[in-house]
Parts: structure tokens; sequence; C-alpha cells
């Protein structure tokens, strides 16, 4: 599974509206960034109450970047 798949999957299962959920993935040569766009009503919901999710996701993303020796990070797009 690609991490693209992986965080759009964990992102569906937050949200309300899942079918709105996607994720665009910008590749460099060590990094690659992580685009995740959904409805405006859901940012919250991705972002977390003081951020927990979003945390938490960029820190499984971070934990795999690590094994693949490839730098992710993972921006949520609020306008939409």
């Amino acid at each position: 599974m690609e991490v693209r798949d992986l965080v759009e999957e964990i992102v569906k299962q937050l949200v309300d509206h899942p079918d709105q959920v996607v994720v665009n993935e910008v590749q460099g040569t060590h990094s690659c960034v992580i685009e995740l766009h959904v409805a405006p009503e859901d940012v919250g919901k991705v972002i977390g109450k003081k951020g927990v999710h979003a945390d938490a996701l960029r820190k499984i993303i971070h934990a795999i970047g690590g094994k693949k020796k490839i730098r992710y990070v993972v921006e949520i797009i609020e306008d939409r």
C-alpha cells in the first residue's frame, strides 16, 4: 500500500464526507508532500482537538518515511 492510499484511508474514516477526500502526492528527490483536501466542515475533524489527529497522522507518515528514507510532509489544504 502506498503512503498516499494510507493517508486517504485513514482520513476517510475520520470525516463525515469521505467522498470529498482528495489526496495528492508531490514527489521530490528526497522528500514528498502529501496534500490533503477535505470538505470545509471536515477540516476540524482531520486536525482534531489541539491538533492531535493531524499530529498522529504526521507521526505515522514520518515513521514510514524513515524506513523508506524519504521525508514526507502532510499538508491539510483548507480552501476548496
